[in-house]
């Protein structure tokens, strides 16, 4: 039998070992690979390289909706450095499409193209230049069909159906075929509610489409093997859904598909999907070569998908003593071309429309369309970001109406552990919405007008327009607004989710060493450094090794839904269980006659040894372990299960947990200029226990500071005549600067769990929702404007709109 080599690159990530003498859970230890990234040092998957390799480009359609009429790739074929250029027609299997939930989406665009930037040809060359320059020479005749491109022109008689063919399990659920999902929620009588309301608000709300822009591009080296398969070095979220995909497209099976994590420059939702892992495969199977693919800045912007936008109508209606009585609402997310996850995005909109409050009488629809705008799928928020910008800024119209204090207001409604959500779900753990409003209102203030407190120490930075020399401050107002959010933790709706955690530990050298091996992404979350955490806790051992993610081991899962410390930390935290149960068993059996501790329950593993509770030293782990093989240990872990949610009525228990964050958000508005100052932006979040604090708190503060970027910069902006991007690059999309980053005090509430490994609840979205809507309550404070659109636009706050 022919034995199968893995040449390994250069770049290729290598074991990260941590020596501490603590360092368990609750500390903030430090990242293992912290000082690598700081100082350049770090191989991202774009810095791989091998050898003999070959260069990847693909090919985009220059047109949102055409049918393909002619394709010559003659003219890339021929220039020299060229090795191979493919199309759909060389695709080797029959399975020529993929798909996270739905398998609708082109490997290579087949006869139609359906969104700008869709890929239609592949190249490999010698040289990245030489691909580029052959990719240009194929020629693609295109004959442009008419656009879709809103609800109006998707659900319009005779509306050209972007996948007429569907057979995926929501297509009997929805009202025409370009609908992807539609999810209602129904809880109560809102006609009978609404007779009992004082005052009835509505609005309407429309959120921009938010880019992921994370700085590391799509990129990946695939490596063909001899065994005919082929080993594929990337920078993704979820190795395991890749090679699902991966696999039936090369016709291979997924043992064959061997994966391994690359080092990831970020990810949100981005990398959920497919870009580069299946081209380079093809490429690199069809040469015989290695090949490398890294998109720059502008195909980044076409090669993953984006944050739904979306188109909101709010109504709630209160009484005069400031109780809710109803909501209604409805939600159209725009999907794109393609599936990916919206699905799923429509179930987050859905069930959690409502917000963090206690409402009785609910009627929510929310739906995602086909289209052919960019593809839009996992961002971080999932859903609940666009829900949250509409039910706040009701919020903060409820109580203006009825002349109360904002905040109080909205603690008068706050949902708490025992709350029946719309979908009739209990919520079962702590739900701390009213204390974390408390403690985000009674922060000291920033100072005001700080550019004139400072003197000849004056910085026009504190300033709008900062550096640019706008103003003096002489049109400058301050504003001050509050918003609190409600996130799910995990994957919902009845998915298997789960992670996979293989545990060893031996003696080497005289010292017990323990090695984690778990296909988790490290995306910059911390999850190397808590899972080092968890099994120094758990083992008492202060060696610890942490191996490359791959997929020799089994899933662990997507690094999304704030899921990877509670669920592949609760993988790692039960195989080092079981592991200690086999030390103590090989100790008794070992020592079991010398002592009588031996036989007491309650036995522990620390600094190295087997101690009482006592803290008698009963044995080391070194003479334990001598003379016996390595115990190695796989487990898995599953968190409690959910159902689907009823497609009529929305009814079921559709979450494992929630997340709780709260904002206050502190401006400075230029009102003659439109230019917006964040002072400060304020957090409290209720973690159920940090892990790790410094960690803990840089997430928070990374999440909020995400959720300012859609407030006032961030947008993809779409033609509306042609359904092209307009700003595919880093000079024209905005993300914030450390400039436009504010002071980011945070408050950090520990309410355990009692269903979750440790206590712990996940921590990465919920900053995302809150910190979108406070801003635009302090932009609206300062200037009195209604402001129902994300991004903000200086003419938006001026009155030239």
């Amino acid at each position: 039998m022919k034995r199968t080599t893995r040449t390994v690159p250069a770049g290729t990530p290598a074991h990260v070992t941590q020596h501490h003498t603590g360092g368990g859970i609750g500390e903030s230890t430090l990242r293992p690979d912290g000082v690598l990234k700081v100082t350049g040092e770090f191989a991202y998957s774009s810095d791989m390289w091998h050898e003999d390799m070959l260069w990847g480009r693909t090919l985009r359609s220059t047109v949102a909706h055409a049918e393909i009429v002619s394709l010559d790739v003659s003219e890339a074929l021929a220039t020299p450095g060229v090795h191979a250029v493919l199309t759909h027609d060389d695709l080797p299997t029959a399975t020529k499409h993929y798909g996270l939930e739905i398998r609708d989406t082109p490997v290579l665009a087949h006869r139609r193209v359906r969104h700008h930037g869709e890929p239609v040809a592949l190249v490999a060359a010698d040289h990245p230049e030489t691909a580029r320059r052959a990719a240009a020479r194929i020629k693609v005749v295109y004959e442009e069909l008419p656009l879709v491109t809103d609800e109006a022109s998707a659900l319009a008689p005779g509306a050209p159906l972007l996948h007429g063919d569907r057979d995926d399990h929501h297509a009997r659920h929805v009202p025409h075929p370009n609908v992807v999902r539609r999810q209602p929620v129904v809880r109560g009588d809102v006609a009978e509610a609404r007779r009992r309301a004082d005052v009835i608000v509505e609005g309407d709300y429309v959120f921009g489409m938010q880019d992921q822009a994370f700085l590391g591009p799509e990129s990946g080296l695939a490596v063909p093997a001899e065994d005919g398969g082929v080993d594929l070095y990337v920078a993704t979220q979820w190795l395991h859904s890749d090679l699902r995909q991966i696999a039936p497209v090369l016709g291979l099976p997924e043992e064959k598909v061997r994966m391994t994590l690359s080092g990831v420059g970020g990810a949100f939702g981005g990398r959920e999907d497919l870009s580069m892992q299946i081209h380079a495969c093809l490429l690199a199977l069809r040469t015989g070569r290695p090949v490398k693919i890294v998109y720059d800045r502008s195909e980044s912007f076409f090669g993953h998908v984006h944050r739904h936008p979306a188109r909101l109508h709010y109504e709630h209606g209160a009484t005069r003593d400031g109780r809710l009585t109803h909501l209604r609402a409805r939600i159209v997310l725009d999907g794109g071309a393609y599936a990916s996850s919206s699905p799923a995005v429509v179930g987050n909109a859905a069930s959690l429309g409502a917000g963090p409050y206690a409402i009785d009488a609910v009627e929510i629809e929310a739906l995602a369309l086909y289209t052919n705008n960019p593809p839009c799928g996992a961002m971080r928020g999932f859903g609940a970001v666009q829900a949250c910008f509409a039910y706040e800024a009701q919020m903060d119209r409820l109580a203006k109406e009825l002349g109360m204090d904002p905040v109080e207001f909205r603690r008068i409604n706050a949902m708490e552990q025992g709350t029946v959500m719309p979908t009739g779900q209990v919520v079962d753990s702590p739900a701390p919405v009213a204390e974390l409003l408390r403690r985000v209102k009674e922060r000291p203030m920033p100072p005001e007008r700080q550019w004139e407190t400072a003197g000849e120490d004056a910085d026009v930075r504190a300033l709008p327009g900062g550096l640019s020399h706008t103003t003096h401050g002489e049109d400058v107002v301050r504003g001050v607004g509050y918003a609190v959010g409600i996130k799910n933790v995990g994957f919902s709706e009845g998915f298997d989710d789960y992670s996979t955690a293989r545990v060893v530990l031996r003696a080497v050298n005289g010292e017990p060493v323990v090695t984690v091996h778990t296909a988790m992404a490290e995306v910059g979350q911390g999850g190397v450094t808590v899972h080092a955490q968890i099994a120094r806790t758990e083992l008492g051992v202060a060696r610890v090794t942490i191996q490359p993610a791959d997929t020799r081991v089994g899933s662990a899962g997507s690094t999304s839904a704030s899921r990877q410390t509670y669920m592949t930390g609760g993988a790692v935290k039960k195989a080092c269980e079981a592991v200690r149960e086999e030390v103590l068993e090989i100790a008794r059996r070992k020592n079991g006659a010398r002592h009588p501790a031996w036989a007491a329950a309650g036995l522990l593993l620390a600094d190295g040894g087997i101690v009482t509770g006592d803290g008698e030293v009963l044995a080391t782990l070194v003479d334990v372990l001598e003379g016996e093989d390595p115990i190695d240990v796989v487990r898995e872990f599953r968190h409690r299960p959910t159902v689907p949610l009823d497609p009529v009525t929305g009814r079921g228990g559709g979450h494992v947990q929630y997340a709780f964050a709260a904002h206050r958000a502190v401006v400075e508005v230029d009102t003659g200029l439109g230019l917006v100052k964040v002072v400060e932006l304020a957090t409290a979040q209720d973690v159920g226990r940090a892990l790790n604090m410094l960690s803990t708190v840089g997430q928070i503060q990374g999440g909020t500071v995400q959720g300012l970027g859609i407030a006032l910069m961030e947008e993809i902006v779409v033609d509306p005549e042609t359904a092209k991007v307009r700003n595919p690059s880093f000079t024209d999309y905005l993300i914030p600067t450390i400039l436009d980053t504010p002071d980011l005090p945070v408050d950090v509430l520990e309410l355990a769990d009692p269903h979750a490994p440790y206590g712990l609840r996940g921590v990465g979205e919920a900053p995302t929702l809150s910190s979108t809507p406070a801003v635009l309550a302090a932009i609206r404070d300062a200037t009195g404007r209604e402001l129902t659109r994300v991004p903000v636009r200086p003419e938006a706050l001026t009155g030239t709109q």
